[in-house]
């Protein structure tokens, strides 16, 4: 298929936000991908911040790093997992980075004097990203529209998928319109009306929708559909259903069930072909549903009220248990609640604890108790990111002995400062993207657990920190037995540290669990199950 044939999706949402539209353009592209397609998909959000990288996790969720340092939206983490294949910076857009790009234009004369406004200089520069996808030469590119039609922010992406239809013509482009169909109680039945007004309002901007995807939490009975059909002017075939699973991993399948990917092929004039080849996700479900084993891991975060602060290791989780045959079940613990005195009611039981990544000085000296009582109780741990630091500041006050070792993150005064700024952050003031960020190269050493975890002796995996273990102090915890074992081979960062005599004392600089997907489970985790599993 040439570049000049490259199909686009759009996929919008109505009634509420949260539906799961990124769900449903993941499951897409996994259908069409195990067709033969080569496909990609891209998340345009309406908010104004240049990424999610200086929001609040409570805000938005996590905050997903791709392998080119880019910071983006929690549902590219759903597209890589789904897919198998990493995303990019090109892969999510803010209307942020749309005005930046627009305002840095005009202010370099590129307008040449014209009036700059929403249209069609705004529009343009969505068209232009939305469209840089096709350069590699995918097949299909899915739009994920963030927000919910008739949002004021989310109008000018939607003038601008108004205009692209025009421009690629009616078998080039298509829409997806996913919407919720209310079940009243008292009543007995679903409303459609709702879904009918969000129709109607994306037809008058313009687009007329070719597919309803109707999320709902009962069946939909044969005459609503039929009553969508009619009065949002699509094939009765063309509404699907997309009822609550148990897993979020069962929605491909019960949509193509439905034949939704035929119902798109067909609408972009695609071939069919043969049937999707899912038969390594149908293992990974029947596996995931039938454990062997149960374990049990606390994870030690300050977040834990809104768990997609930790959507990836949640996922993460879930691939490396299926893989195992082991079920998971995560413990959430509140480390500012955490302390001396309730850690062992907290934590009892518990066949493996890790720690989890954050930033700021709220519930630290928890995380600091969790990481003592699994050192000391020979607890598996695994310590992701912030989690690594812990592991070192525990470490340097109870077995170096120096009682006031600290972070200069949280204590700028500290005598035994054994986490530092990174040298290159020290001069830095804007906090966006500012980060170490993305795939960096890590040099495992010879004979060291991850080593043997990896089978290889340099891999890449993805940062997003400011703060390092500082060197200084490297001889010092390798004579008392953490020993750091993966390094940069450029500039000497400490990447990784292993405690000696410990069935699983492990701690990384990096994020493990963004590199985690369905097909390819993360070694790490996997590992860290295991030991969780021997006890």
């Amino acid at each position: 298929m040439s570049k000049k044939e490259t199909k686009y999706i759009f996929v919008t949402g109505g009634v509420t936000s949260s539906l799961g539209k990124g769900i449903v353009s993941a499951s897409l592209g996994l259908l069409l991908k195990s067709r033969g397609f080569k496909v990609t998909i891209q998340k345009l959000d309406p908010y104004i911040n240049i990424d999610p990288g200086t929001l609040n996790p409570y805000e938005h969720g996590e905050c997903y790093v791709t392998e080119d340092g880019a910071e983006t939206d929690l549902d590219l983490g759903h597209y890589e997992r789904f897919l198998d294949s990493p995303t990019s910076q090109n892969n999510n857009v803010t209307t942020g980075k749309i005005y930046q790009t627009v305002i840095e234009k005009e202010r370099k004369g590129d307008f040449l004097g014209k009036t700059v406004q929403v249209i069609p200089h705004i529009t343009n520069e969505i068209k232009r990203r939305i469209k840089m996808l096709s350069k590699k030469d995918n097949d299909i590119i899915i739009t994920e529209i963030g927000g919910t039609v008739g949002d004021i922010e989310s109008l000018p992406y939607i003038e601008s998928v108004r205009q692209l239809q025009w421009e690629l013509g009616k078998t080039n482009s298509m829409v997806i319109h996913l919407t919720l169909l209310p079940y009243l109680a008292s009543s007995g039945e679903l409303k459609t009306k709702p879904s009918q007004h969000s129709v109607r309002q994306l037809m008058e901007s313009g687009i007329q929708a070719d597919v309803l995807v109707c999320r709902t939490e009962h069946t939909i009975p044969k005459e609503q559909k039929a009553k969508l059909a009619q009065f949002c002017n699509v094939g009765l075939g063309n509404v699907i259903e997309c009822i609550d699973m148990d897993t979020i991993y069962e929605v491909p399948l019960y949509l193509q069930k439905q034949s939704f990917d035929e119902v798109v092929l067909k609408e972009l004039n695609l071939p069919v072909g043969k049937e999707p080849n899912l038969k390594d996700w149908k293992t990974f479900l029947k596996k995931y549903k039938n454990p062997k084993r149960t374990v049990e891991i606390a994870l030690v975060g300050k977040y834990v009220s809104l768990q997609d602060s930790y959507k990836s290791i949640a996922e993460a989780f879930i691939h490396a248990g299926s893989d195992m045959e082991t079920e998971v079940k995560v413990r959430w613990i509140y480390s500012g609640e955490l302390d001396e005195k309730n850690i062992e009611a907290e934590l009892k039981g518990v066949d493996g604890i890790l720690i989890a990544p954050g930033f700021g000085d709220r519930g630290i000296e928890g995380k600091i108790s969790a990481a003592r009582y699994a050192r000391e109780n020979k607890i598996p741990l695994l310590g992701i990111c912030l989690g690594m630091q812990i592991m070192t500041i525990e470490f340097a006050r109870n077995v170096l002995e120096l009682s006031k070792a600290n972070s200069v993150e949280f204590d700028t005064s500290t005598p035994d400062p054994v986490i530092a700024l990174m040298e290159e952050q020290k001069n830095v003031v804007d906090k966006g993207g500012t980060m170490r960020l993305g795939a960096w190269k890590c040099s495992l050493k010879a004979g060291s657990k991850l080593a043997e975890i990896y089978g290889a002796k340099t891999i890449a995996e993805r940062h997003r920190h400011r703060y390092e273990f500082n060197s200084d102090y490297k001889k010092d915890f390798e004579e008392k037995g953490l020993v750091p074992t993966g390094l940069n081979p450029e500039t000497g960062l400490v990447e990784t540290l292993e405690l000696k005599d410990h069935p699983f004392y492990v701690g990384v600089q990096y994020h493990p669990e963004y590199k985690s997907t369905v097909a390819t489970p993360h070694p790490l985790f996997k590992a860290f199950i295991a030991a969780a599993v021997k006890g």
